[in-house]
């Protein structure tokens, strides 16, 4: 079955501790092969560089050890730590956060209606959105994306060589082709003069979605998103010299399927990402969820949309 199914998710639907069924593997006399808790030092260090190589340096020991724990190598969480620290073996670290949005516009400001609640109860409820820069030797190549906060998925991005408001709009019309949502989504982002645009805004208008805007200067407002630049920037750009557009392009989109279909992600708590995008589910272990869809309420959105006209 694990060759199938992760450990960590066949153990959870069977209602067993991983460490209970390690043990009962043990007490089964199977074979060492590698993998389970009689692997050796070494065995185990090959397993750790492996995935420290396919998830480009982005695990630390915590996340090391779920995803070992996930692929059925059972191992402990100081023995990993230990392992790790002996050799060397580190999660790449992010860089200082720079701001880039322009919110000096005399353009409408639409009411922060997620106030950082960020667990929705399902998917396409509560989208946020932002914009971030890649350097190449042919100039900037900028990147805005769309995402889920439900599954944390990017359901939709946008690259080009400038940050017009076709930018953000193209990264919404390909989140919308994808995930089809029902009137009454919420888009979240910052105050930039992209997403207050009034082109921007007809199409939220249009698509029957509800416009929320961070306050001014406050990144933690729409922080989910500033993570995944942190993620992005950290595995894929710093460090890196990109000569073409092109060239970032392919890098950025390599590294976009790996955070959708693999990476483990702590605010879900999940040890296995579903194959499908388009379900924007996830095989994850219990997370409660607060019922807020309901708390927000149009007020602020109406009074955005009078200040409009």
């Amino acid at each position: 079955m694990k060759r199938r199914y992760p450990v960590r998710l066949s153990c959870e639907l069977l209602e067993v501790s991983v460490s209970g069924y390690c043990s009962w593997q043990r007490r089964r006399g199977v074979a060492d092969t590698g993998k389970g808790a009689h692997c050796s030092e070494q065995a185990l260090l090959v397993h750790i560089r492996a995935i420290h190589a396919e998830v480009k340096g982005e695990y630390g020991w915590p996340r090391m050890h779920k995803e070992l724990l996930a692929r059925g190598i059972c191992a402990g969480k100081e023995r990993v730590r230990t392992l790790m620290q002996r050799h060397g073996i580190k999660a790449k670290t992010k860089r200082k956060f720079v701001v880039t949005t322009d919110s000096k516009h005399g353009l409408p400001v639409a009411p922060d209606l997620v106030q950082r609640r960020f667990t929705p109860a399902a998917p396409n409820q509560v989208w946020c959105s932002d914009i971030t820069y890649i350097y190449t030797a042919e100039g900037w190549l900028y990147l805005a994306a769309v995402l889920d906060l439900f599954s944390r998925q990017v359901v939709g991005w946008s690259l080009q060589p400038h940050m017009q408001t076709s930018l953000v709009k193209g990264a919404l019309t390909m989140a919308r082709w994808r995930r089809r949502p029902a009137p009454g989504l919420i888009f979240h982002s910052d105050r930039g003069s992209q997403y207050c645009s009034h082109e921007f805004q007809r199409a939220l208008h249009k698509w029957e979605m509800r416009s929320s805007m961070s306050r001014k200067g406050n990144c933690w407002d729409n922080s989910p998103t500033e993570s995944l630049w942190g993620r992005l920037k950290t595995a894929c750009v710093h460090g890196q010299k990109f000569a073409t557009r092109e060239q970032a392009r392919k890098a950025v989109m390599d590294w976009m399927v790996f955070y959708n279909h693999r990476r483990l992600h702590s605010a879900l708590a999940i040890s296995v990402l579903c194959s499908t995008s388009n379900a924007g589910t996830r095989h994850s272990v219990k997370r409660p969820r607060r019922s807020w869809a309901k708390s927000y309420t149009k007020q602020g959105q109406d009074q955005f949309q009078k200040h409009d006209h």
